[in-house]
């Protein structure tokens, strides 16, 4: 049964956690992963190139030379797309919806199988706690300095959660906190690093980093969501 280290952000061991065995071996379909990927990036795009064309160009209607009689071409005026300042022809436009849907289970087989990747790879860290009484970019910098962790760094915080009662039923929802905020602005300045809650993890955030440092909680709190 494989263990990783846990330490304190002052880089000293405190204790040892088990790692589950379906989160550590998980497989999935290169094909799946990649299309889940290609999915993400494809919804991050906005959509929103627009150029003008010639109707919607605001310029003078007025003939910009004779019909006849010079031996030239026919112009009807200058918004045509010859022209400079003229309108675009087949230019990009907005467009629809482009969302592309992603299977819910092909989603958690996906982000289960780069976590366990990174597992496999001796690239994540466990933590005991990431809150702070102060922002403390320097205390950030040294515990990974120590552990010579380098390159584009992941975080990982456990989210907080509230019961909510709906139509009867209870149940349990992710809220808003503002426990890891002095955490979040001590990595500001710290070049590629990112902050995020457990909740909020996507397979591109985990691919992209080359380490992941999150607490024992966040650990705990994707084995349940994952397996």
């Amino acid at each position: 049964m494989a263990t990783l280290k846990k330490y304190n952000l002052i880089g000293k061991e405190v204790g040892q956690v088990t790692i589950d065995e379906r989160l550590l071996n998980a497989e999935a379909n290169s094909q799946m992963v990649k299309d889940y990927i290609i999915a993400l990036r494809e919804n991050a795009r906005q959509w929103s190139a627009s150029t003008k064309t010639r109707a919607e160009v605001k310029h003078t209607t007025k003939k910009c030379q004779p019909q006849k009689g010079q031996g030239r071409a026919r112009h009807g005026s200058t918004v045509a797309p010859q022209y400079r300042g003229g309108g675009r022809a087949f230019g990009p436009r907005p467009k629809f919806d482009q969302h592309v849907r992603i299977n819910r289970k092909e989603r958690k087989a996906a982000i289960r199988f780069l976590i366990g990747e990174k597992l496999r790879e001796n690239r994540v860290w466990l933590v005991d706690d990431l809150t702070m009484e102060a922002p403390k970019t320097k205390k950030v910098a040294e515990f990974l300095k120590g552990h010579q962790i380098e390159g584009r760094i992941l975080f990982l915080g456990e989210s907080t959660f509230a019961q909510v009662e709906t139509e009867g039923k209870t149940q349990r929802v992710s809220i808003s906190s503002d426990k890891h905020t002095h955490f979040s602005r001590s990595m500001r300045n710290l070049p590629k690093t990112e902050f995020m809650l457990a909740s909020n993890i996507s397979g591109y955030d985990v691919m992209i980093a080359r380490d992941i440092v999150m607490t024992e909680s966040a650990l705990q709190e994707l084995n349940e969501w994952l397996n």
